[in-house]
């Protein structure tokens, strides 16, 4: 932790995590979870869409070969666990492991290749807002899956 009260890591290579903070107004909370000129690898945006887990739900492992994933916690809280398998990456083998929620929020962009798995946190539903710099494509999908206690990832959630 820095005196600023931003953390400080080693990320996998590609990885970006842009925290973001909330904007309290007269009626209510503000949050902007995406902006092009943050200059992220999501610089443009073809599909969003919204996720509820229940409580304690897992999906995990998937990875896209050719897309950028944002993940952005809009309600409750979750673990977002990243591998890197890529062979040709300096972080080859390195995990890391993030506790997002809407209380401080952030923007999760994972690279193509990166093997990922989110688990809902708490007793209540988790929802985070899924972009995309490429559009799913329903006759070719970008969707590689593994099964939760996969051998190939060296992490097992709690």
């Amino acid at each position: 932790m820095r005196p600023d009260w931003t953390v400080q890591r080693e990320l996998i290579d590609g990885v970006e995590i842009r925290e973001v903070r909330n904007v309290v107004t007269g009626n209510g909370v503000v949050v902007e979870p995406w902006r092009s000129s943050w200059g992220t690898s999501l610089r443009a945006l073809e599909q969003i869409t919204h996720v509820t887990f229940r409580p304690g739900a897992i999906s995990a492992w998937h990875l896209h070969r050719l897309r950028f994933d944002g993940v952005f916690v809009v309600g409750g809280a979750i673990r977002l666990v990243l591998f890197d398998a890529r062979r040709d990456s300096p972080t080859n083998g390195q995990v890391d492991v993030f506790t997002l929620s809407h209380v401080r929020p952030t923007l999760a962009v994972i690279p193509p290749a990166v093997w990922h798995g989110v688990q809902a946190l708490g007793n209540d539903p988790a929802c985070f807002v899924n972009s995309f710099d490429r559009a799913y494509d329903f006759d070719d999908p970008d969707e590689w899956r593994l099964p939760v206690e996969s051998e190939e990832v060296p992490y097992r959630f709690p």
